[in-house]
This record gives C-alpha cells, sequence and structure tokens, in this order.
C-alpha cells in the first residue's frame, strides 16, 4: 500500500515534535479500533510486575505526563 505523495511531503515538512505528535494520534486512532486486542503471557506477566513494583512503592517513579513534558521540552529545544 503506497500513501500518496502529497501525504507523505506534508509528514516530511513537520519538525520532529509535530511527528511525534502525529504518531502519537495515530497509535491512540489504532488503540481505540483494536480494543480487544490479547496480550502474550509475557506482556501479561511484564504488566503484573509493573502493577506489583507499584503497589510496593506507589511514590517511586514518574507519572506519564512527567515523561511525556520531559521528552517533549527536550525535542523542542534540540530542533
Amino acid at each position: 500500500m503506497k500513501m500518496e505523495t502529497a501525504l507523505i511531503k506534508q509528514i516530511n515538512a513537520l519538525s520532529l515534535s509535530e511527528k511525534i505528535l502525529l504518531v502519537e494520534e495515530i497509535w491512540d486512532s489504532i488503540a481505540i479500533e483494536n480494543e480487544g486486542f490479547e496480550l502474550t503471557q509475557t506482556q501479561r506477566e511484564e504488566l503484573d510486575r509493573r502493577i506489583k513494583s507499584y503497589n510496593e512503592n506507589p511514590n517511586q517513579g514518574r507519572s506519564w505526563e512527567e515523561v511525556k513534558s520531559g521528552f517533549l521540552e527536550k525535542t523542542w529545544t534540540h530542533e
């Protein structure tokens, strides 16, 4: 499947941070369309491990918003 050249040109014209935001939007739309996908056993075990770790140490680590903000901050300053 080949994307239209005009769309590719529009994507290529975006900054790195805009491309990342576009990918996030695309990923979110895929997730919504495929809400019922199955996890592998390995993925389930990893999620269980992470949930257990969080429950044992709820103040450790950073929220998604903190991680995302830091990432976007670095992205914007390196363009």
